[in-house]
């Protein structure tokens, strides 16, 4: 059999054959629409790309290699040097991939729905958290699978919104994968997966650090205006990032999170500030936090968070079990001590290790051809969330419940269809624990 098929039916093909075998014994051949400069098998996966920053491109560049029939063919974003600069080190790095004609190239605050109405199965959202429930809402309505980065949202409407859509997500039979990578590490894997098989007996308490130098800064222009120029360094705007806690602390977090065989935390208190980067270039967020987490079994998980200049640096997670500890410095220590201590640096060889952000892709496009695509939403929003619950109780210094928290009434960002390069939106003062509020 040699007949075309129309994009709808290509679509619905790859969804329901449930595998590349599947689709590749059917004798389909090709179709050229409506990209007739490139032609695609009929079980071929088309990726969108929206957010062309590095962790966006990164994840472009995994998803392509994620599967041996996978193109890119559409890209967006607001910045025409990002998109420009992604897409030439795709084509560096893996141009028998990419497949983005020119008029695929989307620019604006509405690419996103361009890339979404364009013939694409799979999204890549790589934007600032700011933007991400929306584009997330928009991509399952219209049917697509989604990988998202890390935090899904930056306040709790947000993390309401992306549950809903992870649940809708599920009914279709969409995937909704995070980029917390550190769950496709296998050094990590192993080592919490022994830690729920109690080889360190009920985790009492759980230490979790990610403090590292001040961060860097984007180039701006003079003839920008002003939400142009804030948009090019978002992460030192708490709208747009969450604060640093949310942006890159959550990764700790989420550590944190897996070590409890992700049970919620019921209660949280704790304490921030901005100490040493408080130049008005860096926005308004705080340099430093620590946060307090109780959990319904009486143990604790206690976390510090610091971008400043000259300090030391910590990224990892210390568990203190009724029957001994775990260890873990994220990139080269995984050790268990106890009755039976362990470690797989010593069990193991650097052969063993993977690329953690190359599995995330793998899994995810193996589970789409199989026809039982991986969801991961609920939990990605529970550990973002628990990012945005110790910035409140370090903001209001205020004593919160998951509750409380989840259902708090504050929202940091505008409608999306409001953004455009005249937008003033207010940026909250610096916060300040006993006088900022509560909402």
């Amino acid at each position: 059999m040699n007949k075309k098929l129309t994009n709808a039916s290509r679509r619905n093909f790859i969804r329901l054959s449930g595998s590349t075998l599947a689709a590749s014994t059917m004798g389909f051949n090709v179709i050229a629409n409506p990209y007739p400069k490139h032609q695609f098998s009929a079980e071929t996966l088309k990726v969108g790309i929206i957010g062309c920053g590095g962790r966006g491109t990164g994840a472009a560049l995994q998803a392509v290699r994620g599967d041996k029939n996978i193109v890119l063919t559409a890209m967006a974003d607001v910045f025409e040097d990002k998109l420009e600069i992604a897409y030439n080190s795709l084509m560096e790095e893996a141009p028998d991939k990419i497949k983005v004609p020119a008029n695929q190239k989307f620019l604006g605050f509405d690419a996103y729905k361009k890339v979404i109405e364009s013939d694409v199965d799979i999204i890549i959202s790589g934007t600032p958290p700011n933007f991400r429930p929306a584009h997330l809402e928009a991509a399952i309505n219209a049917g697509k699978h989604v990988f998202f980065e890390k935090p899904v949202a930056v306040d709790a409407a947000g993390i309401r919104k992306v549950i809903e859509v992870a649940k809708k997500a599920k009914e279709k039979k969409l995937g909704f994968m995070s980029g917390f990578c550190w769950r496709y590490d296998f050094p990590k894997r192993e080592t919490f997966q022994r830690v729920l098989d109690g080889e360190i007996g009920d985790v009492l308490s759980i230490y979790n650090t990610y403090n590292t130098g001040a961060g860097g800064w984007r180039e701006i222009k003079p003839s920008w205006g002003k939400f142009k120029k804030e948009l090019r360094n978002w992460v030192y705007y708490t709208w747009m990032s969450g604060d640093h806690i949310v942006e890159q602390a959550v990764h700790s977090l989420d550590l944190m999170s897996w070590a409890k065989g992700d049970v919620l935390p019921i209660k949280a208190s704790g304490t921030g500030g901005r100490q040493s980067r408080i130049e008005p270039e860096f926005g308004n967020i705080f340099d430093h936090f620590a946060i307090t987490y109780e959990y319904p079994d009486g143990s604790r998980g206690f976390h510090h968070s610091r971008q400043q200049k000259g300090t030391s640096g910590a990224y990892g997670i210390e568990l203190l079990g009724t029957k001994g500890r775990c260890d873990i410095n994220v990139w080269n220590r995984h050790e268990i001590k106890g009755k039976q201590s362990w470690s797989w640096e010593k069990t193991h060889t650097e052969k063993d290790k993977n690329n953690m952000y190359q599995t995330e892709h793998d899994e995810l496009m193996a589970s789409i051809r199989k026809g039982d695509p991986i969801n991961d939403g609920i939990r990605s929003a529970h550990s973002t969330m628990l990012a945005i619950w110790g910035r409140m109780v370090a903001y209001t210094g205020k004593d919160l419940t998951w509750d409380e928290a989840l259902n708090s009434q504050e929202m940091l960002t505008p409608h999306i269809d409001e953004y455009n390069w005249d937008l003033d939106w207010k940026i909250k003062e610096v916060a300040r624990p006993g006088v900022t509020p509560f909402t």
